[in-house]
């Protein structure tokens, strides 16, 4: 049973302890968004998105995936339990349960919209009235036959073996300025390096490859509920491609390209995101 055992923290069915920031909206009653992190990244991450957004009236959740910032680390779990989708789905579906909400928008960057995917392939859309994908690393992103534009899976296995298993805080040094805009203050950059270097190594390579193996070709499919892609063009880390790619194989999606914007674009562009997603959430 998924239930909060302290405040601030969900106890998962495999006995997990996930981190979660509920803020109440500054006036009115607005309906639910939940925000899934990239990979690497805490809840901290969606800080000016939250504030916006209860500001305007709406709820605001987000939580740190297992592995990341406060929750249990992924060694803590059965060694069977593994880090990959449909585990961290059903960790979405704790959260939504243990806290009961309903008419929710689930907003994901880079690998969230993977596991809000595998949410709704799993759990339904019961809870869920709409999803936004930022930056999203959807359809597939390994090279193979039917993917001839992938990437190959010797990158895949470089950077785990050569870079995130030897010096994680030079990879990060070294992308940090692809990651955002050039007038990205120093401090910005420092914030976001500190809150990845937080995760646990285990987990970080375990969700990696999950990342690499995933196709979610056929599940985007079968997903009817509203959806909103929002990706800049100038994204190093997940090409603007994907994100044609995948409104492409939604039955009911949106796309909004943002001219000039990199993966780091809710901190970047927050602004202009902050804005659509309040339109989005309430359904504009």
């Amino acid at each position: 049973m998924n239930r909060i055992t302290e405040p601030g923290f969900i106890r998962t069915d495999d006995g997990a302890s996930l981190f979660f920031r509920d803020w109440a909206p500054q006036r009115g009653d607005g309906g639910p968004v939940v925000f899934v992190s990239s990979w690497s990244l805490p809840s901290d991450s969606w800080a000016y998105q939250m504030l916006a957004l209860t500001e305007a009236g709406l709820r605001c959740v987000a939580y740190d995936r297992r592995g990341h910032g406060r929750s249990s680390d992924t060694a803590l779990r059965p060694a069977d339990g593994g880090c990959g989708f449909d585990r961290l789905a059903d960790d979405l579906a704790a959260v939504l349960e243990a806290l009961d909400l309903r008419n929710v928008t689930l907003v994901g960057h880079s690998m969230g919209p993977g596991e809000i995917v595998r949410y709704l392939t799993r759990h339904g859309t019961r809870r869920v009235a709409r999803v936004v994908m930022i930056g999203t690393i959807t359809p597939m992103l390994a090279r193979g036959d039917d993917n001839p534009d992938g990437v190959l899976p010797a990158y895949f296995d470089q950077f785990q073996t050569e870079q995130l298993a030897r010096d994680f805080p030079k990879w990060l040094e070294d992308n940090i300025r692809p990651f955002v805009t050039p007038d990205t203050s120093p401090s910005m950059m420092e914030w976001v390096k500190a809150m990845a270097l937080q995760a646990s190594l285990r987990t970080l390579l375990d969700c990696h490859r999950a990342i690499a193996a995933a196709d979610f070709r056929q599940e985007l499919r079968s997903i009817t509920v509203p959806a909103l892609i929002i990706h800049g063009d100038q994204d190093v880390t997940s090409p603007v491609a994907l994100a044609h790619r995948t409104a492409a194989l939604m039955p009911d999606a949106r796309l909004s390209i943002f001219e000039g914007a990199p993966h780091g674009l809710f901190l970047t562009h927050m602004d202009r995101l902050n804005r659509e997603l309040l339109d989005f959430a309430r359904g504009c």
